[in-house]
C-alpha cells in the first residue's frame, strides 16, 4: 500500500472499470494508501503472465492492486487477497463481486498461508516488515515471483533509507532463496521483484 497512493488516481480517467471503482470505494472509506497507477500496472503485468495459477495478496485495501491483477489474470487464474481491516475487505468484495476467480479474506496476512504456495505473490500488507516474514520456500512455487512496494529509491549499497540500512529491503535483496531486483515504479517509489530459486 502506497501512502497517497489514493490520492494519485486524481484526474486519471482512463482506468479499468474495476479499478476506478476499487479507488472510488477508497475515496470513500478515506482509505489514503492504495497501489499507485504505476505499481497497478506493474501488478496486471505480472498476473498475465501467472497463467491459470495462484495469486495471493496481503493487504487488499479496498481492492486496488487486486482489480489491476484482475484486469489482466487469465481465466483460470485463482486470485486470493486478505485484509485485515474488515470495512475495507467488505468494499473489495463489493467491487469484486462479480469475479468467481477471486476469494478475497478478512484477517491476520498469515492467514493466506493456507491457500499458497502462489505463482505470484504480493506482500503489501504483511508478511514484509518485522516478525515473522514470509518464507519464500513455503509461500512461492519454484519459479514464483514475489512483489514488495514501498520502498524509495537508493544508489547506496547496501540500501539506506533515513540515514540507516534498510534492513527489510536488505532482507529480500539478498534472501538465499530468491533471485531479486529492484524496479523503478515512479521517479520516488521502488518495488523489489524477487523470483524463488
Amino acid at each position: 500500500m502506497s501512502t497517497d497512493g489514493t490520492a494519485s488516481y486524481r484526474g486519471i480517467t482512463n482506468l479499468p472499470p474495476r479499478v476506478a471503482a476499487a479507488v472510488e470505494q477508497a475515496r470513500a472509506l478515506g482509505f489514503e494508501n492504495s497501489s499507485r497507477p504505476a505499481h497497478g500496472r506493474l501488478l496486471a503485468t505480472l498476473a498475465g503472465g501467472v497463467g491459470a495459477g495462484a495469486i495471493g495478496e496481503t493487504g487488499t485495501g479496498c481492492g486496488v492492486g487486486l482489480a489491476w491483477m484482475t484486469t489482466a489474470a487469465a481465466p483460470g487464474a485463482c486470485l486470493v487477497s486478505v485484509e485485515a481491516h474488515a470495512r475495507r475487505a467488505e468494499a473489495a468484495r463489493e467491487v469484486l463481486a462479480d469475479d468467481p476467480r477471486v476469494t478475497i479474506l478478512t484477517g491476520d496476512w498469515s492467514e493466506l498461508a493456507g491457500h499458497g504456495p502462489f505463482d505470484l505473490l504480493v506482500l503489501d500488507g504483511g508478511g514484509k516488515r518485522g516478525e515473522p516474514k514470509a518464507d519464500p520456500e513455503a509461500w512461492l512455487r519454484p519459479g514464483g515471483v514475489l512483489v514488495l512496494d514501498d520502498f524509495t529509491p537508493s544508489t547506496e549499497w547496501p540500501r539506506r533509507y533515513a540515514g540507516a540500512v534498510d534492513k527489510t529491503r536488505m532482507h529480500w535483496l539478498t534472501h538465499p532463496s530468491l533471485l531479486a531486483a529492484e524496479i523503478r515504479t515512479d521517479p520516488d517509489a521502488v518495488c523489489v521483484l524477487a523470483v524463488r530459486r
